[in-house]
């Protein structure tokens, strides 16, 4: 049996479109860009195929021995499970930014513990997205609200592109030029 788990393997296909579903719904809710849906209407959305699916996809990859995306999807799927449940509880507002930062803090390591490019740039864009809505949270900014559902957004499209890209056979990286070579005019 072969080991060596890329970056198009089954797992981490089915837990980026997870993920890239989850995002894009959360963020379009947090924005307000769609007349009457909100961040609340992705709670079903955030519990089943953010919480449960991603988490069930984290430890299929664990047990593929993938512990970068094991990794982040059983955490990521804890993180939808425990939000969506906990939805309809009413808690402060800096338990909630808190309960955003302290996620926020989860998806800079997961930025950092490397991986191809796409996986690193979802979860950066997820960090500001968290970081963004948790400091909206405190401060009890709208503003901040959307622009980090904006962020969620960005993150949920690079997450589908990444598992799209893979299956439709799309690129996903740059080609690099040559060093010292730069652009004659």
């Amino acid at each position: 049996m072969d080991n060596d788990v890329s970056a198009g393997s089954t797992t981490t296909i089915v837990g980026r479109l997870a993920l890239g579903i989850t995002l894009l719904a959360f963020g379009l809710g947090h924005t307000a860009v769609i007349d009457q849906v909100t961040a609340a209407d992705a709670v079903t959305v955030a519990q089943y195929v953010g919480g449960v699916a991603l988490f069930v996809a984290g430890l299929l990859a664990l047990r593929d021995r993938d512990t970068a995306s094991g990794t982040a999807f059983t955490v990521l799927g804890a993180l939808w499970f425990t939000w969506a449940v906990s939805a309809d509880n009413q808690v402060s507002a800096n338990a909630a930014g808190l309960f955003l930062l302290l996620f926020a803090l989860v998806a800079l390591t997961l930025t950092f513990a490397g991986g191809d490019a796409l996986g690193q740039g979802t979860y950066g864009l997820l960090c500001v997205s968290l970081l963004m809505l948790a400091v909206g949270s405190f401060a009890d900014s709208t503003a901040l609200g959307k622009a980090g559902g904006w962020f969620a957004v960005g993150a949920g499209a690079v997450a589908w592109y990444a598992a799209t890209a893979v299956l439709a056979h799309w690129p996903t990286s740059m080609p690099r030029r040559a060093a010292g070579r730069g652009v004659t005019v």
